[in-house]
C-alpha cells in the first residue's frame, strides 16, 4: 500500500504498468531530490545552529581557561607562601610589640566594650569609634563565618578550628597594627570626610619608591568588592530566603522571578545606605551588627547548652584533630598540613587580618589616638573568629550532624546543625541572621570600594561607583556565581601582598606609637 500511495502521489507509473525495478529506481530518484530540497531549505537554520554551537563551545573553553588560570593563582595565594607571609608578618609584629594582643587584652576589652555604650556625636565627616568598629565588623562578619567555617571543618577536620584560633591570635596584632597606621596616616578629602587605609599609610608613611604598592592595593580592592563584597553576598541572601521558604513548603524550588525582585530590593537598600555617606553607613552598621551578632550568638549558645554533655569531647577532638587529624576523621583527613591550611586560610579569610580592608573603616573614626582605636582591631578579630567562628564550629560538632569529611560543605551544614537541634522552624531565624550578615558585608565593602576608587581617581567618581556597585546586587541574586566567587577570592588574596609589605616596613612606626601611648596618657585612661 505504501508503494502504491507513494507512486500515486508523485504521479509515477504503477506496478501494473511498469516492472518493479523501474518503479523502485524512480522512487529512489524522487526521494533523493526531496532530501536535497529539504537539506537546502534548512541550510540557514543549520548554519545558525552550528554557529551557535561554535560560540557556546568557544565560550565554554574560555571559561575553562579562566577557571584553570584562576585556580592556579588562587592555590598559590591562599596556599603555603601566602599563609607563611601572613602568619610570618603577624608573628613578627607580635614579637616587636612584645605580644601586645595578650599583654594588653584586658585593656583592649575595657577600652572597646567600655566605650561602646557611651553616647557621643562624631564631628563632621567622621563616625564614632564604635560605629567604625561596627562598620569593619559589618564587612568581616559575613558568610565566611557560617559557610567558610563549615567548609574548613569538612575538609580539614575538627583540628582546623584549632589552627583558626592560632591565626586569630596572631591576626589580633596584625589588625591592631593596620588600624593604628590607618588612623595615624589618614587624610581629609575634598568633601571633608576622613579617609585612610593601606593605600594612605603606604603613601604617607613610606618613601616614594614604595608608592606603587598603594595604587596596586587600591586597584585590587576595586576588582574585589564587586564579587566578594556584593554579588556573592546577595546570592547568599537569596539562597537563605529560598531555603527558608522551601523548608515551610511555601515554594518547591528556586524561583527566578522572586530572586530578581529580591535583587532589585537589596540593590535599592544598598544604594540608600551608601549614597547617604559615611554618617549613614555608621548609623546603619551600629544597629545592624549588634543585632545580627546577638541573634546568632544566642541561637548558637542554645545548641551548645542543649548538648552540653558532649562539649568536653568536642574540644578534645579539636585539640587531637589539630595534630592527629586521622584519629578524629577516621583516616579521611590524614594530613596535618591540610588541617592547618584550611584552618589558617579560613581564619584569615573571615577576620581579614593582613588584608588591610578593615582599617579603611577605622580610619573614619572620630579619634585623635591611633593606638586607642587600634584596640578595636584586637576586639574585632576576637569577636569575628574566636567568638563567632568558634560558635559555628561548635554548633556543627555538638549537634551530632554527620560530617562527610573530605568533601566540600557550606552553609547547609551549619543550618543542619541548628535544625537538627531546634527543628525546621529555626530555619527562618538562621535565614534572617544570614541575610543580615550578607547585607552588612555588602555595605561595608561598598565603603571599601568607594575609598579605593577615590584614591585611584577622585571623590567625583564615588557616587557613580556606588550606583554601579548597588546594581551588581541584581546580578548576584539571579546568576550562578561559582567562578565569580573564586575570582573574587583570588583578588581578595592579592590585596594582602602590598599590605603585608607595608606592615613589615612600618612595624617600627607601630612600635614607636605604642610605646609613646602607654608611656603617657595610655596608662591613666
Amino acid at each position: 500500500m505504501y508503494l502504491v500511495d507513494s507512486a500515486n502521489y508523485f504521479c509515477l507509473p504503477t506496478l501494473c504498468e511498469r516492472n518493479t525495478h523501474f518503479y523502485l529506481l524512480h522512487l529512489a530518484y524522487v526521494c533523493i531530490i526531496k532530501n536535497i530540497i529539504l537539506r537546502f531549505s534548512t541550510l540557514p537554520e543549520r548554519k545558525e545552529k552550528n554557529a551557535s554551537n561554535l560560540r557556546n563551545e568557544s565560550w565554554k573553553i574560555m571559561l575553562e581557561i579562566i577557571a584553570a588560570v584562576n585556580k592556579a593563582v588562587n592555590d598559590f595565594i591562599w596556599g603555603v607562601p601566602a599563609m607563611v607571609c601572613i602568619i610570618g608578618v603577624g608573628l613578627y609584629l607580635s614579637i616587636r610589640t612584645r605580644i601586645l594582643q595578650i599583654r594588653k587584652f584586658p585593656y583592649a576589652i575595657r577600652t572597646t566594650i567600655g566605650r561602646m555604650f557611651r553616647k557621643k556625636d562624631a564631628s563632621d565627616g567622621a563616625i564614632t569609634p564604635f560605629q567604625a568598629v561596627c562598620t569593619a565588623l559589618a564587612a568581616t562578619v559575613g558568610t565566611g563565618n557560617i559557610a567558610g567555617v563549615a567548609g574548613a571543618l569538612a575538609i580539614g577536620g575538627p583540628g582546623a578550628v584549632f589552627w583558626m584560633w592560632v591565626s586569630a591570635l596572631l591576626g589580633m596584632c596584625t589588625k591592631f597594627s593596620e588600624v593604628t597606621l590607618a588612623v595615624q596616616f589618614r587624610e581629609t578629602n575634598a568633601d571633608g570626610e576622613l579617609v585612610g587605609g593601606p593605600m594612605y599609610y603606604i603613601k604617607n608613611g613610606l618613601p616614594k619608591c614604595w608608592h606603587w604598592l598603594a595604587y596596586l592595593f587600591a586597584a585590587f580592592g576595586v576588582l574585589t568588592v564587586f564579587g566578594t563584597g556584593n554579588a556573592t553576598q546577595v546570592n547568599t541572601i537569596t539562597t537563605a530566603i529560598n531555603s527558608a521558604l522551601m523548608s515551610f513548603h511555601i515554594i518547591d524550588g528556586t524561583n527566578d522571578k522572586a530572586n530578581l525582585i529580591f535583587g532589585i530590593f537589596i540593590a535599592a537598600l544598598v544604594a540608600m545606605v551608601l549614597l547617604g555617606g559615611i554618617k549613614r553607613i555608621g548609623q546603619v552598621t551600629e544597629k545592624l551588627v549588634p543585632f545580627m551578632a546577638l541573634l546568632y550568638i544566642v541561637l548558637a549558645l542554645g545548641v551548645i547548652l542543649l548538648n552540653l554533655n558532649v562539649v568536653p569531647s568536642v574540644f578534645a577532638s579539636i585539640i587531637e584533630g589539630a595534630f592527629h587529624p586521622s584519629a578524629v576523621t577516621g583516616g579521611v583527613v590524614g594530613s596535618l598540613f591540610l588541617s592547618m591550611k584550611k584552618g589558617v586560610s579560613r581564619g584569615i579569610f573571615s577576620n581579614e587580618a593582613g588584608l588591610g580592608t578593615g582599617s579603611i573603616a577605622h580610619a573614619c573614626a572620630d579619634t585623635k589616638k591611633p593606638v586607642k582605636q587600634g584596640m578595636f582591631g584586637i576586639f574585632e578579630v576576637f569577636t569575628d573568629t574566636i567568638v563567632i567562628c568558634t560558635l559555628t564550629a561548635l554548633v556543627i560538632l555538638c549537634s551530632g550532624v554527620a560530617v562527610d569529611y573530605g568533601k566540600a560543605a557550606g552553609a547547609e551544614l551549619t543550618i543542619l546543625g541548628f535544625t537538627s537541634t531546634y527543628g525546621s522552624w529555626v530555619s527562618i531565624f538562621t535565614a534572617v541572621a544570614m541575610c543580615c550578615f550578607a547585607f552588612s558585608t555588602a555595605v561595608g565593602w561598598g565603603l571599601y570600594g568607594a575609598r579605593c576608587i577615590e584614591f585611584l581617581f577622585s571623590e567625583k567618581v564615588i557616587k557613580p561607583f556606588m550606583v554601579i556597585y548597588s546594581l551588581v546586587a541584581i546580578l548576584g541574586a539571579t546568576a550562578n556565581l561559582g567562578l565569580m566567587w573564586s575570582i573574587a577570592e583570588t583578588f581578595n588574596g592579592l590585596m594582602a601582598i602590598p599590605n603585608l609589605i607595608a606592615l613589615f616596613l612600618l612595624s617600627g612606626t607601630v612600635v614607636k606609637l605604642t610605646k609613646e601611648y602607654f608611656a603617657g596618657e595610655g596608662k591613666t585612661k
